[in-house]
């Protein structure tokens, strides 16, 4: 049991010398009292594992498997209520995500549902209205006030948008592969549209978002042919598969070489944190199948590729065709 705990402790450390030293730290001992126990001469006591497990912020119960095989533990993310909460996930969001730029083969698996988050997190009236959609859905006083998009951008905290876009940078150092299908873009279109017939967005406001979707669709497509992720500094990978098959269900699959976790919505953009191996395991199967059963849109041909960004292209027409004229409803498909 001790030989387990010691291996997951490591493995969020990536120098053993820097684990010896933490560990005769963070129990108050010396470098060599600390390798025994390290190296399973000296038996932790219950109280030095309590210590490290608070230090490493692990679950004793999730380590060791307590309760049934078919239950499992999660981590649910910090509920967020306000402007406040929304700025805190962004940084403990950036906190859990850059640690990942400095592992060479560390990779993220996105299953798109919705246009995945960190390519909207950029200097552009999208990502503002992407956050006013959030902040709308969990803070009562914005929608008790009654506040519009146009309101919101007034006063829109300088620190909230560095936080995000500061979010969004960091993932262009991590190696990523995304399952979209045809409906991905959906969802935002629809908030765009919903908003604006709400009479909370201006006809302006929603023409400039459309033609930040448009941006977005065009960068995809660019890092998609080349496989690269854009301004990277780490020449990090990019791949897009395309699923005609399943319905995606926005769950962010981590893998680095020491173990893999995944994260599953549960309300707007507060998620479960899974790191029950077994399950993770499951989970990163499914998402090979379902890459299996997909198409690598760089292998492609150029007219099954052109064919998919262009419906899109055509979907965002449509959206920028109903505003303008705004007039009878009509859905995406």
């Amino acid at each position: 049991m001790q030989n387990q705990f010691i291996k997951y402790l490591k493995a969020k450390t990536q120098s053993n010398a820097l684990f010896v030293n933490e560990v005769a730290s963070v129990l108050d001992i010396g470098y060599d009292a600390a390798y025994r126990r390290i190296n399973l001469k000296t038996s932790l006591s219950l109280e030095e594992t309590v210590k490290l497990a608070k230090h490493y912020k692990i679950s004793l119960n999730k380590l060791f498997e307590v309760g049934s095989k078919n239950t499992i533990i999660t981590d649910l993310s910090p509920p967020i209520h306000n402007i406040k909460g929304l700025e805190m996930w962004l940084k403990q969001s950036y906190n859990s995500v850059y640690p990942l730029t400095k592992l060479k083969r560390a990779s993220i698996i996105y299953s798109a549902k919705d246009i995945p988050l960190f390519h909207t997190l950029k200097d552009s009236f999208l990502s503002r209205y992407k956050m006013y959609v959030w902040l709308k859905d969990v803070d009562p006083e914005i929608t008790r006030n009654k506040v519009s998009f146009d309101d919101f951008i007034q006063d829109i905290p300088e620190s909230l948008l560095e936080n995000a876009f500061k979010l969004g940078e960091v993932y262009k150092d991590i190696n990523i592969s995304e399952i979209w299908n045809n409906t991905t873009i959906n969802g935002t279109l629809q908030q765009v549209l919903y908003y604006f017939e709400a009479g909370y967005l201006s006809k302006k406001l929603a023409l400039l978002i459309c033609t930040d979707i448009e941006d977005v669709i065009n960068h995809i497509e660019k890092q998609a042919i080349q496989q690269s992720l854009i301004g990277s500094k780490n020449k990090a990978t990019y791949n897009l598969y395309i699923n005609d098959i399943h319905t995606m269900s926005n769950t962010i699959m981590i893998k680095t070489p020491q173990q893999k976790v995944f994260f599953t919505p549960f309300t707007v953009i507060s998620y479960f944190k899974i790191e029950h191996q077994p399950t993770c395991e499951l989970m990163f199967e499914f998402f090979e199948k379902q890459m299996g059963m997909s198409k690598l849109l760089v292998n492609a041909g150029e007219k099954d590729r052109s064919l998919f960004f262009n419906r899109m292209h055509q979907k965002v027409n449509r959206l920028r065709e109903r505003i303008i004229l705004d007039n009878d409803p009509f859905d995406f498909e």
